[in-house]
């Protein structure tokens, strides 16, 4: 491990005005394998496994006949009453789980990926559909081309489960020196680390083939939750400062971490980076965002499913965006929270994005809002799964701050069951006495599947109303929302359905 002076490259941070506002070059030594081909044919760089680490026997993956490692990751059960069990019961959560599989590579150009399993392909489906990809199988493979990176799931002979997901990164570019001093570097192989600080002007880089496993230290400090009696310990890996960067194309894993112990990667600070590794089994909140400035998260692959594992949590944040990234995990999946005192959140945006909800809330605000959150923008993601028991889409407001220009824009939903719910009202997260406000809300080009897709809309009180919401080109099951198919109180004004 070594450190030297890196920082990510500058990035303007730019919301676009919400529609409805009412007011590889490889280094010596390492074993990767990087193959050049002729045009149109692309360029693949693949990472083998380090040794010590188990891989799947339920999947082979090659890229254009160049051998893809396979990785394990535990994730929720099929049964609901699991998948809720291991949300309810904190101290037991890791107890119920099912385990899929991921494979991950950089390409440039076009490529072609075949997919081997144990048994004859009968059927196969790649998610997600907008991404238009059809495989063709025969036997017990399957194969198909790829002429841009993507995040996508592959479901075999109807497991959808046990998938496997296919992480098909850009070339990696711009890689530190890792004889700079100010550069913390993991090369491949495996690395046990504890606690990991990354403070200003510093760099992270994990690479290809390389695993973090984190782990509690023997003499750690640590305070005792109340409500669960569990050890809260201090983050695995804490950003925190101005001008950093976590980067690379390896795991962090969280597996050694006793359930609700700590989060995997804590962001505090301002301009910053996380961009192309994998979090996985993180033993509460995997990436949150705190009290920070102009953060950009991208290429970031989350799975977990663990209680409270939320995806990325931006919370009194200011200027941050999520970016083609890919979270299964059992609770929240990218949500805005604002604790009191802490600032306000504006300006966020999270954008082409893969999600797949075992819980929760994939798109959401709250339900802790005590500071105002204002220009918050979804768009453009897919949710290729969501059997949760919460909703989609929600704005969650159980405290007492203002939420304003609010839009969900060009969302495709494969499956789900509740869609969006607009919700002032008191819950167990609640703090504050008073009830808040939730104004200007646009929700435009939604497409979902499901059944029943209930929505909601339900304000506060006399006082406290849900106010000028669009629902505008939302199509559910092949057909416009309408009318009839809202549930709402007498707390709401100037509500608009557009086809």
């Amino acid at each position: 491990m070594n450190r030297a002076d890196s920082t990510p490259a500058g990035n303007t941070f730019f919301l676009p005005a919400l529609p409805f506002l009412l007011g590889g070059v490889l280094l010596s030594g390492w074993t990767a394998i990087s193959v050049v081909a002729e045009e149109p044919i692309g360029r693949v760089v693949v990472y083998p496994a380090p040794p010590g680490e188990e891989t799947s026997s339920e999947y082979q993956v090659s890229v254009d006949g160049h051998a893809v490692p396979v990785y394990l990751a535990k994730v929720a059960p099929a049964d609901a009453a699991r998948r809720w069990r291991a949300m309810d019961d904190k101290k037991n959560s890791a107890n119920f789980y099912d385990t899929a599989a991921f494979a991950s590579f950089d390409m440039q150009g076009t490529v072609t990926v075949t997919v081997t399993v144990p048994e004859t392909v009968t059927s196969a489906k790649i998610l997600p559909t907008s991404a238009g990809i059809s495989a063709e199988f025969h036997g017990r493979s399957i194969s198909f081309t790829l002429s841009s990176p993507a995040n996508l799931t592959l479901e075999i002979n109807g497991e959808w489960v046990r998938s496997l997901h296919l992480f098909a990164n850009p070339i990696e570019t711009d890689i530190p020196d890792p004889d700079d001093p100010n550069v913390i570097f993991y090369g491949p192989g495996i690395h046990e680390i504890n606690r990991l600080v990354v403070r200003d002007g510093e760099t992270l880089y994990v690479a290809g083939g390389a695993i973090l496993r984190a782990g509690i230290g023997p003499e750690e400090e640590y305070r005792v939750n109340p409500e669960t009696g569990l050890r809260n310990y201090t983050p695995s890996i804490e950003l925190r400062g101005k001008n950093i960067s976590l980067r690379g194309r390896g795991i962090i894993d969280a597996s050694g971490c006793p359930t609700h112990a700590r989060n995997l990667v804590y962001v505090n600070g301002s301009d910053i980076t996380v961009s192309g590794v994998i979090l996985r089994d993180s033993s509460t909140w995997n990436l949150p965002i705190r009290q920070s400035d102009r953060v950009w998260v991208h290429h970031l692959k989350i799975i977990g499913y663990r209680a409270n594992s939320d995806g990325v949590d931006i919370c009194n944040s200011r200027d941050v965006t999520v970016e083609d990234c890919f979270i299964r995990t059992l609770d929240d999946l990218i949500v805005v929270k604002t604790d009191k005192g802490q600032g306000e959140a504006k300006r966020i945006l999270a954008q082409r994005c893969v999600l797949w909800n075992q819980v929760a809330h994939a798109l959401s605000i709250g339900a802790e809002i005590r500071e105002n959150v204002t220009d918050v923008l979804f768009t453009d993601c897919d949710v290729i799964h969501d059997q949760g028991r919460e909703w989609s889409m929600r704005i969650f407001h159980s405290d007492s701050a203002r939420v304003s220009d609010v839009s969900f824009e060009d969302i495709r939903i494969e499956e789900a069951r509740n869609l969006i719910s607009l919700w002032i009202g008191k819950s167990r997260w609640s703090h504050d006495e008073g009830f808040g406000r939730i104004e200007n809300v646009f929700f435009k080009d939604i497409e979902a599947k499901g059944d029943p897709l209930r929505v909601e809309l339900v304000g506060g009180d006399a006082d406290h109303h849900i106010e000028n919401v669009l629902f505008q080109n939302v199509i559910l099951n092949g057909k416009p929302l309408t009318e009839d198919q809202l549930n709402t109180n007498g707390f709401v004004d100037n509500l608009i359905l557009q086809p």
